[in-house]
């Protein structure tokens, strides 16, 4: 994976990240985290056939069972979560749960709402595992060049991850789009009015826009 500032290698590390995820549209490369196969080792499991989602020339392996990927992984483990906002994060966290240790990281890379991060931090903290939900903005482009990433939840959990999220993240003037932004569900609550301005701000185009087509008819 391509980086800003020194280059590290975690498969040399024997250190392991995992992204389980049931959206196949972006198999070809594995884009969250993106260009993995420069440093990183992810192992991924999902309903698309592993033929298909372990690419040729990447450092993506696949994984039948949620057991056989735990079990490829090095502690701390790192799981991201690229589901569907609400119960199908809950489901995948206890599949999850019986085959991890103390001071595993449980990632929620959706668009979950806040309160939710902040129960899954609690509840997982009383555990022994640890939690963060990260907003994730950038769509197709943050697909391809880095997105702007949010993390948030528990704090123990930054310095096992951060290199990876801050070189994965899209780059600004040689500075990632990426930092700590605080504990439990401070992270899906930046993304939450990120989205806020963003609609904003579409919508007053939008009004925009409209008035000057109503402008130019009237002129007519």
């Amino acid at each position: 994976m391509s980086a800003v500032g020194p280059k590290f290698d975690l498969e040399h590390e024997r250190q392991r990240l995992h992204r389980r995820r049931v959206q196949p549209h972006d198999q070809q490369s594995g884009r969250f985290p993106r260009q993995p196969g420069q440093g990183y080792v992810i192992i991924s499991h999902s309903p698309t056939p592993l033929y298909l989602f372990s690419p040729k020339g990447t450092k993506v392996q696949g994984a039948h069972s949620v057991q056989e990927l735990v079990s490829k992984l090095k502690r701390p483990r790192k799981i991201i979560l690229l589901v569907k906002a609400g119960p199908a994060v809950d489901s995948f966290i206890g599949q999850l749960e019986p085959y991890l240790e103390k001071g595993d990281i449980i990632i929620d890379g959706g668009n979950s709402h806040y309160p939710d991060s902040i129960r899954r931090t609690k509840e997982l903290e009383a555990k022994g595992l640890l939690f963060v939900g990260s907003g994730v903005s950038g769509g197709e482009e943050g697909a391809r060049y880095g997105p702007s990433l949010m993390p948030g939840g528990s704090p123990d959990a930054w310095p096992a991850i951060k290199e990876i999220f801050q070189a994965t993240a899209a780059q600004v003037k040689g500075e990632p789009c990426c930092d700590w932004v605080g504990e439990t569900g401070a992270g899906h609550y930046v993304k939450m009015v990120h989205n806020g301005i963003s609609f904003i701000s579409l919508r007053f185009l939008d009004t925009q826009i409209q008035s000057q087509v109503l402008n130019t008819v009237t002129c007519n």
